[in-house]
């Protein structure tokens, strides 16, 4: 019996504060068989507690990747990718930045914020799994299992 998903979930921070679009994006990882759990926070100052285990997230999963809106409430999306790289244990974790246009990602090159992937919303939902998936492997690459 061959099963093509080993190990634990994979850890995901959905940083979205559209409803429907975090609800699509959710919905997208569930058809594509992604074994995952989402946390889903609305602004970039409550993504920034999430990823600092501050006050109501203190005992918070380290993600193992970040969905990240650019266009976000309190701390926009640019400002917590700049915070992120300037950390030196957050820094590490890959990032997929949802963006509206193609505009965001030539913005965030010049300004030389490193991401994993810009994804177009609405997200092509196979382009998306592609990308969920090759991190997944990548990610999950350094995993010792038990036998």
């Amino acid at each position: 019996m061959s099963n093509p998903t080993v190990g634990r979930p994979m850890e995901i921070l959905l940083v979205e504060d559209d409803l429907e679009d975090a609800g699509l994006t959710i919905e997208a990882l569930a058809q594509n068989d992604i074994l995952c759990r989402v946390s889903l926070v609305r602004d970039g100052e409550e993504a920034m507690e999430f990823l600092r285990r501050q006050g109501k997230y203190a005992r918070a999963p380290r993600p193992d990747l970040i969905l990240l809106d650019l266009d976000l409430p309190r701390l926009s999306g640019r400002e917590v990718l700049a915070e992120i790289e300037n950390d030196g244990v957050l820094g590490a974790v890959p990032i997929v930045v949802l963006t509206a246009s193609d505009e965001h990602r030539d913005v965030l090159q010049s300004q030389r914020l490193h991401v994993e992937d810009y994804l177009t919303k609405p997200v092509d939902v196979e382009q998306f799994a592609a990308v969920i998936k090759s991190l997944r492997r990548y990610i999950l690459a350094d995993v010792i299992l038990p036998r």
